[in-house]
């Protein structure tokens, strides 16, 4: 009888043990204590990341065009003082060239700061779409019941079923989809 008893009881546990990884199959997610995530196909993959990327890719587009045609007129108007030089007083031309001068440092200092206003929001959107999916991603650490979550690069060896990118990039558009309405400035 003692035996019979003590049979089940092995049984009972082994049987409880081999369901323990088809619960997790169940979740999508796989039961560990540290995950690891691809941040950079998060960003790339992600109608969220997506979003960010083309807003920050047309502001450049734009930035480069606003370039070339102030550069264009600011040609155009040397140009011009060029031909005017043979035929106006030397001070008047001074005045001029002076005028040009203060003008080209204003439009320069102006398409620096635009420069580094973008790239500020080039350098910040990783960190604003992370405050956005970390919900999502907290949730997936949750599920597994995790103590950790890495970034690839940051991981020497490990297992592909520690890698739970896929399953967050599924999640994220899922629930957050396009990320919401886009500020003027990313929060630092």
């Amino acid at each position: 009888m003692r035996a019979g008893l003590f049979l089940a009881t092995v049984l009972a546990l082994f049987s409880g043990a081999a369901d323990a990884p088809v619960r997790a199959q169940q979740l999508g997610v796989v039961q560990s204590d540290v995950l690891v995530l691809d941040i950079e196909r998060l960003l790339a993959e992600t109608a969220y990341g997506q979003k960010l990327q083309a807003g920050i890719d047309a502001e450049r587009d734009a930035l480069i065009a606003r370039n070339e045609r102030v550069a264009a007129e600011l040609e155009a108007e040397e140009q011009q003082l060029t031909e005017l030089r043979a035929t106006t007083p030397p001070d008047e031309f001074s005045e001029m060239a002076d005028a040009f001068d203060a003008k080209v440092t204003q439009l320069r200092r102006e398409s620096e700061r635009l420069s580094r206003e973008l790239e500020r929001k080039r350098d910040l959107a990783p960190v604003q779409f992370m405050r956005v999916v970390q919900p999502v991603l907290g949730e997936i650490l949750k599920e597994a019941d995790a103590v950790a979550l890495l970034d690839v690069r940051s991981v020497i060896l490990r297992a592909d079923v520690a890698d739970v990118t896929d399953i967050a990039i599924a999640r994220i558009d899922a629930r957050i989809g396009e990320g919401p309405e886009q500020t003027d400035a990313p929060q630092e």
